[in-house]
């Protein structure tokens, strides 16, 4: 017989072991078990209980609505146990509902000197000034307590969103355009890369660029902080540029890609150290199509060119060792020009196709009427954005059949990439989160006989490496891998555009050009644009007065094991938890928000989103900057 044994109650179970089961709990759960007893109660309220939750929220790549340059070691316990229950309930709810009105959001905190506006005593939504006189070029929070905007004539402003007051500005007396921006928050730094043209065009291009840099002091609580702008590197660059990035600050580590046209590829150029005057440039012989979109993300010891294409996506690795092979002096005089120094091909390269769902059967009918075979769609390329040419317009797949791996149901060049937003976790983490990317691409089809554009939204998540050192890109994909998985936005919609005059890189300098924008806007798990409401009859044309809506989308959250390998969607059930099932859903639930009654959205000129805090954050012509705050 087996022994007897005194029952224990889970009161008399030391600390640490219940910490221990209360690792392997949700948030709800957690607060199911808080409700049971005070016992309870006291001992989840505490810190270990809460961090352990909050590295849940970042390993499912939510941001945690920290104010200011704040992190986490900052927080007092009650002030991580209420940061992590607003993370959670603006997952929950931004995930399963529609977004309401929030009730609480440090944006709307009042602040001694605040110059009150006539909106600021709505609870909702916050409005502030931006420079007077300026139009606004781009606009990006930093942090619930700062913007930082480019305005048209080039200057760029740093603007205190609780007090309304412009903190520090930029001003280099000419047109200058804001190409790239990254925040450091253990470093309370803003960097950004400003861009002009010198000469030429095409392969003859040349362009210089300013990286600056904006930094945030400590101060004390209520004295108004003095940001200050500074200068750290100019260099110049030949042939067209596609894309410039800050891949690592701390190590003063720039990159940018430069589109060959004589041979069709990229180039590669690197600044391994931007306070040294020296500068790699390297043609990677890698094709550069249309229907490509280009990113890069440094890994480990190596720089990485992410492409993707409409069926599958590459990653080429260049070590800097080897690039480093490659260094070349340079210097700012003026008839310095910066050369390609040699073909050098990646030292590996890595495929992995996406895996495509099966969509709502509304979603395989086509966009516009029917048509002849042959049909003119616009094919978009870095050189001539708005170029048509005449293709073959293939059919618009029919539902798989049983067994069938489901097709692409966008195809190239029908459904053709206008733009192309990549997004890695730009928020304040712990070294413990594995680290991932997602890709989000508003597809375009253009119909020539209405000039109309419909449009419909990708996305997918995806890591460095594609796959893991011991798979293969034939290895089985397990039913809750959520990596290469594509989710739609599948019923077409027309979005609002801007037209920007700009500088177009077929035309001389100086030669004005119009591009169309769209009003569209993500960040990591979300995206909301602005659309028109009515459907075109066939052969109207949209008037500028049409009604227009804000609408929002939640991407399916996604949850990271210890070692970054375990990736499933949490998309299927509304209390956030993961279906179990093997129906990946992967289709994408537009909700409409509301607005004030204040806001025209006719009159918005860009558009942001900081998940952080549920805020979409919006600038119209007026001079206005509406922050809109949603829970």
């Amino acid at each position: 017989m087996a022994p007897w044994t005194t029952p224990v109650s889970l009161e008399k179970l030391p600390y640490d072991l219940l910490l221990n089961i209360a690792q392997h709990l949700d948030l709800l759960d957690i607060r199911a078990l808080q409700l049971t007893c005070k016992f309870f109660h006291y001992v989840i309220q505490t810190r270990p209980v809460h961090r352990h939750l909050a590295l849940g929220l970042l390993r499912r790549c939510r941001a945690l609505p920290l104010t200011g340059f704040q992190r986490l070691s900052d927080l007092s316990t009650e002030q991580l146990i209420h940061t992590v229950n607003k993370a959670a309930h603006l997952e929950r709810s931004w995930l399963t509902r529609t977004p309401k009105r929030a009730t609480e959001t440090p944006y709307l905190t009042a602040s001694r000197g605040t110059r009150q506006t006539d909106s600021t005593s709505i609870s909702w939504y916050k409005v502030v000034g931006t420079p007077p006189g300026e139009q606004v070029d781009w606009l990006s929070p930093i942090t619930a307590s700062y913007s930082l905007c480019a305005t048209k004539s080039g200057k760029v402003v740093c603007w205190d969103v609780q007090r309304d007051v412009e903190l520090a500005e930029w001003n280099p007396g000419e047109r200058w355009e804001l190409w790239k921006c990254r925040v450091e928050f253990e470093k309370r730094t803003v960097y950004f890369t400003m861009a002009k043209v010198l000469s030429g065009t095409q392969d003859d291009k040349i362009m210089e660029f300013d990286l600056m840099q904006i930094h945030f002091p400590r101060v004390e609580e209520n004295e108004l902080c003095k940001p200050t702008f500074s200068h750290l590197r100019s260099f110049k660059t030949a042939g067209l540029v596609m894309n410039v990035f800050l891949l690592d600050p701390s190590a003063r580590l720039l990159c940018g890609f430069v589109w060959m046209l004589g041979s069709n590829t990229i180039a590669l150029y690197v600044l391994l150290d931007w306070d040294v005057e020296e500068y790699i440039f390297i043609d990677t012989d890698i094709q550069c199509t249309a229907s490509s979109n280009w990113s890069c993300i440094l890994y480990e010891g190596d720089i990485v060119i992410h492409s993707e294409e409409a069926g599958y996506a590459c990653q080429h690795f260049f070590p800097l060792a080897t690039l480093r092979q490659f260094s070349a002096p340079s210097n700012s005089k003026p008839e310095f020009i910066p050369r390609v120094s040699t073909v050098l091909k990646p030292t590996r390269t890595l495929t992995r196709d996406f895996t495509f769902p099966v969509l709502p059967p509304s979603s395989y009918k086509p966009a516009f009427p029917p048509h002849p075979d042959e049909h003119i769609v616009v094919v978009a390329t870095p050189a001539q954005p708005f170029q048509l040419q005449l293709h073959h317009v293939p059919h618009i797949p029919t539902m798989p059949a049983p067994g069938a791996p489901p097709p692409n149901p966008f195809q190239y060049p029908l459904w053709y990439p206008e733009s192309a937003h990549f997004v890695r976790q730009w928020w304040p983490t712990l070294p413990s989160v594995p680290r991932l990317s997602c890709t989000v691409v508003l597809l375009a089809q253009h119909d020539h006989v209405t000039h109309c554009t419909k449009y419909v939204v990708s996305q997918h998540y995806f890591r460095v490496p594609l796959y893991e050192p011991d798979e293969t890109p034939d290895t089985p994909i397990d039913a809750e891998d959520a990596l290469m998985r594509m989710w739609y936005v599948s019923e077409p919609f027309e979005i609002v555009c801007v037209v920007d005059t700009v500088e177009d890189e077929e035309d001389e300098p100086g030669t004005p050009n119009e591009r169309s924008r769209p009003l569209l806007a993500v960040d990591f798990g979300h995206a909301v644009w602005i659309e028109y409401i009515d459907a075109l009859e066939e052969g109207d044309q949209q008037p500028e007065n049409e009604p227009k809506r804000l609408q929002f989308v939640s991407f399916p959250s996604v949850s990271l094991g210890e070692d970054g390998r375990a990736v499933r969607t949490s998309l299927g059930r509304p209390d956030g938890r993961d279906t179990g099932g093997e129906v990946f859903e992967m289709e994408g639930v537009v909700k409409t928000l509301e607005i004030p009654e204040d806001l025209d959205l006719d009159s918005v000129e860009t558009i942001n989103i900081d998940q952080s805090q549920g805020a979409v954050i919006l600038s119209v012509k007026e001079g206005k900057i509406f922050i809109l705050c949603y829970e």
